[in-house]
């Protein structure tokens, strides 16, 4: 489905991912573990083209994701939808409208400024935020939510584009337990319910070793662990995350 092939960037003298090669299959939920600066959110920033990869080549199915251009880049970045630690919404629209954004590349752009989606697009999102336990507050403004809600909402957005894939990085980075835990259960959803793969950066290896059936380790840009969370011994994880692993 989803094929890295030697994917390198550098940010001037500084070489962020090295030659990583990885092959994800359709409905995959991947943990993508490591210390800050190992590549996390480089890796994901490269495969929506946030990032433009200094060399090697993304490939999905037949596509050279590293070649697209203009429409059909937009089209990609549609299908492989990010979810942000910062949540992205526009605090001062309705819960509704930021979950109806994510349907804006079906749209020409004059219509959607205004608003004009379809009475099936707005069922869609109601029911979308439903499935996510959201909907009594659809017309809420976004930001009078808390942060667990607020990157639910995100899910929902990105559920809202009909991806082939979803990009989270450090999705629960700034949430407490309780709303790490929501937003987790939530991606976890999106995965077995609709199929979609998903690939997650985060940092708490707890997290990553219960919501992953794969964890990718990364280590100064290299991938230096590629297997299920029962293959991932002590050594491996001193290696990924160093003194700063709390003792078994």
């Amino acid at each position: 489905m989803l094929k890295l092939i030697g994917l390198t960037k550098e940010f001037g003298s500084r070489r962020a991912l090295d030659n990583v090669t990885l092959d994800f299959q359709p409905g995959e939920f991947v943990g993508i573990i490591g210390r800050s600066g190992a590549g996390k959110s480089t890796l994901i920033r490269s495969i929506n083209r946030l990032h433009e990869p200094t060399s090697g080549k993304i490939l999905f199915g037949e596509t050279d994701v590293t070649a697209l251009k203009g429409k059909a880049l937009r089209q990609w970045r549609a299908d492989c939808a990010m979810i942000f630690q910062q949540f992205n919404l526009s605090g001062r629209m309705d819960v509704l409208t930021n979950v109806l954004i994510g349907r804006l590349q079906k749209h020409a752009t004059l219509p959607s400024l205004f608003k004009f989606f379809t009475a099936e697009e707005r069922a869609a999102a109601v029911a979308t935020l439903a499935r996510l336990d959201l909907a009594d507050a659809a017309l809420q403004r976004a930001e009078t939510l808390s942060g667990g809600q607020q990157q639910r909402v995100a899910i929902a957005r990105a559920l809202m584009q009909e991806p082939k894939l979803i990009l989270a990085d450090e999705p629960i980075a700034s949430l407490d337990p309780k709303n790490s835990e929501a937003v987790m259960d939530a991606l976890a959803d999106a995965n077995s319910r609709s199929g979609i793969t998903v690939l997650c950066n985060l940092h708490d290896l707890d997290v990553a070793e219960q919501y992953c059936r794969r964890i990718i380790g990364m280590e100064k840009g290299k991938v230096v662990f590629d297997g299920p969370p029962s293959a991932l011994d002590r050594d491996m994880k001193l290696r990924i995350y160093g003194q700063g692993l709390r003792a078994a």
